[in-house]
């Protein structure tokens, strides 16, 4: 079990890109829409607070960005390859263990995400336990970010920017640039929350899962460029250069972000789906293990009775797939 957070730091080659996760809209999507997944004992109490779990969302990325915490960074990914493995199913799920069979160097090296999740999930479990409102709507949202992060390929390799096969850039484009371009047209209804028995062995599963597919979000990209100019992917200013955003993250030209998306054959919506399905199912699960307490008397009823037009709207919205209600911030250039 996870006893306390990585005190680590920042190894140089990460770009500011490889903490935002999905992005503004991957992230608050996932946050938004998995509050609607949730049982009727727990939605009423969440969608009570859904604004602040949406804008939590990104709060994680902003403790790095905006705060200069370089105790954050390590939490929002996981490289197995320092590890030498290309396996979870070779790494001990407790963090002790991993310390006696790895030096510091390397376990400092390789991040926390997964340890982490854990660590958040017990925190969480721990404040429905003790009905504390507060904690509960604040660590469910921070819990979703990284759950996000761990569906995000990139974030479980070590060429997390495409940086080690000369594709720098690919990191935001995957998960911040297409989200906003196609998202959307994604179905963001996942089902109803469900137990999950073992939690340590769903991280790994999770994190494994996205790592399998970090090789092909790459290759496709890699192939798909073969032949083609700068202009043919890339937005170019008025001098010719690149074009970037705010972030410093190169901007690709909306033909090649098309062809890019139809290549990965649905790879992006289905990625987010899984955040929120387990986001949803990680909440669900706190909240069982803690005994299934009220929520009902957290908040005051007329709160909830303010809601519950709005609540029943957005509820019928979510069933057809889709959420609204909330503006993320665009962080590419249409």
């Amino acid at each position: 079990m996870f006893k306390k957070p990585f005190l680590v730091f920042a190894i140089s080659s990460i770009s500011i890109s490889m903490v935002f996760a999905w992005g503004s809209w991957g992230h608050q999507h996932i946050n938004h829409a998995a509050v609607f997944a949730l049982p009727d004992e727990m939605r009423a109490f969440f969608y009570n607070h859904i604004d602040f779990i949406t804008e939590e969302a990104v709060v994680p990325d902003l403790r790095k960005y905006s705060l200069n915490d370089r105790a954050e960074s390590p939490k929002h990914y996981i490289n197995l390859e320092v590890f030498g493995v290309r396996s979870m199913d070779s790494l001990p799920y407790d963090l002790k263990q991993l310390r006696a069979r790895y030096p510091d160097s390397i376990v400092q090296k390789a991040g926390s995400l997964p340890w982490y999740i854990l660590f958040v999930q017990d925190r969480l479990t721990k404040a429905f336990k003790g009905r504390r409102k507060t904690e509960i709507i604040f660590l469910a949202a921070n819990l979703a970010h990284y759950i996000g992060d761990a569906t995000m390929p990139l974030h479980t390799t070590a060429n997390h920017d495409g940086q080690l096969t000369d594709q720098r850039g690919i990191h935001a484009f995957f998960e911040g640039q297409l989200p906003e371009l196609f998202g959307r047209g994604y179905n963001l209804n996942t089902g109803k929350a469900e137990y999950v028995p073992n939690v340590e062995k769903e991280t790994w599963s999770l994190v494994q899962s996205s790592f399998k597919k970090a090789d092909t979000l790459l290759e496709a990209d890699k192939k798909l460029r073969e032949g083609m100019s700068k202009a043919d992917i890339y937005k170019l200013d008025s001098n010719g250069n690149i074009a970037k955003t705010k972030f410093n993250d190169p901007i690709h030209i909306y033909a090649y972000a098309k062809k890019y998306h139809d290549k990965l054959n649905g790879m992006v919506e289905r990625q987010i789906r899984a955040a929120i399905k387990e986001t949803a199912d990680f909440w669900y699960t706190a909240w069982i293990n803690a005994g299934k307490p009220d929520l009902s008397g957290l908040d005051p009823e007329s709160l909830t009775k303010r809601n519950e037009d709005n609540y029943k709207k957005d509820y019928k919205l979510w069933v057809k797939g889709k959420v609204e209600g909330f503006k993320p911030e665009e962080e590419f250039q249409k």
